[in-house]
C-alpha cells in the first residue's frame, strides 16, 4: 500500500444519510503522478497509524480530491472520519494506485460499432465510477457508459442527476424498501442472472464482443460477479494482461 505522507485540508463535507457521507479536500501535495480515473489513495487522520484505501471520486482535472464513505461507528477510521468538518486536515497519500482503470480492459475483439462500458457498483463502490464518468476518457472509447448502483434504501442512491449530465446511463436498485420513481428493485446480481437488468434497460445482455465491465463493491459482491463472468468465459484484466472485466481488490468491508 502507498504510504500516507501528505497533509490536505478538508474543503467541504456532506452527510447524505446516517450511514453515508461525502467530503472534498485540497490537492496541494507533490503527487508522484496525476491520478487516473478509478484509482485510490490511502487516508489517515494523522494521530495514529490507522489508514484505509479510498477511491477518488472526482476527475483528475479538478483542483481538489473527493471521497465517498460509509460510517462505521466502531470502525478504526470512520468512527472518527465521519466527524470531520471544513478546515480539518487529513493525511492523504500522493501515490494513487488501483485496478479499476480503463487500460486494464482489453479493447481488442470488440466487433460492435458501439461498445459499452458497464460500471457495476454497490454502496460506496460507486466512488471510482464517479471519477470515470466525470472524465472524458471513457466516452472516447465507449459509445455508452452504463453505471449500476445498488443500495439498501433510496436515500443512499446519490449523484444520479450529475452522472446523467455527463452522458452516463444510470441504473439504480434498492433492496430493503420500495423503489422511488426511476429506481428499480432487487440485488444487481439477481437482476443480471434473471435478465431483469436488460429488460429494465431495454438492451441486449452482456456480450464479450461488445461489452467491458468494471466491478466495485464489498468482497462478497465482487467475488460473486467475478465468478459469474468467469463461468461465462470472460477474462479478468490486469496491468500485465488486459481483459474483459476488472474489479477493485482493495475495497474493505469495515472502515
Amino acid at each position: 500500500m502507498a504510504k500516507v505522507q501528505n497533509l490536505e485540508t478538508v474543503e467541504a463535507v456532506e452527510h447524505f444519510t446516517d450511514d453515508l457521507f461525502w467530503f472534498r479536500t485540497t490537492k496541494k501535495g507533490e503527487w508522484a503522478r496525476p491520478f487516473r480515473p478509478g484509482e485510490f489513495v490511502m487516508i489517515g487522520m494523522g494521530d495514529d497509524n490507522t489508514t484505509r484505501a479510498y477511491s477518488i471520486a472526482n476527475s483528475p482535472d479538478d483542483d481538489g480530491i473527493e471521497f465517498f464513505s460509509i460510517k462505521v461507528q466502531d470502525g478504526p477510521l470512520t468512527s472518527r472520519l465521519q466527524h470531520i468538518k471544513k478546515g480539518d486536515t487529513l493525511d492523504i497519500s500522493t501515490r494513487p494506485i488501483g485496478t479499476l482503470i480503463l487500460t486494464n480492459l482489453n479493447m481488442y475483439n470488440l466487433d460492435h460499432d458501439k461498445p459499452r462500458l458497464w460500471c457495476i457498483s454497490t454502496g460506496t463502490g460507486l466512488a471510482p465510477f464517479l471519477s470515470i464518468a466525470r472524465h472524458p476518457e471513457a466516452y472516447e472509447y465507449y459509445d455508452q457508459v452504463i453505471i449500476t448502483h445498488t443500495c439498501r434504501t433510496n436515500d443512499e442512491l446519490v449523484f444520479r442527476t450529475e452522472l446523467e449530465s455527463h452522458g452516463a446511463v444510470v441504473y439504480q436498485t434498492v433492496t430493503r424498501e420500495e423503489p422511488a420513481d426511476g429506481v428499480f428493485t432487487g440485488r444487481i446480481t439477481d437482476n443480471i442472472n434473471t435478465g431483469k437488468l436488460f429488460t429494465d434497460l431495454n438492451c441486449d445482455e452482456f456480450d464479450p464482443t461488445r461489452d467491458r465491465i468494471m466491478i466495485c463493491g464489498g468482497p462478497s459482491f465482487n467475488n460473486e460477479i467475478r465468478a459469474m463472468l468467469e463461468a461465462r468465459g470472460w477474462e479478468h484484466g490486469t496491468m500485465k494482461s488486459p481483459g474483459h472485466f476488472v474489479q477493485e481488490r482493495a475495497f474493505v468491508e469495515t472502515l
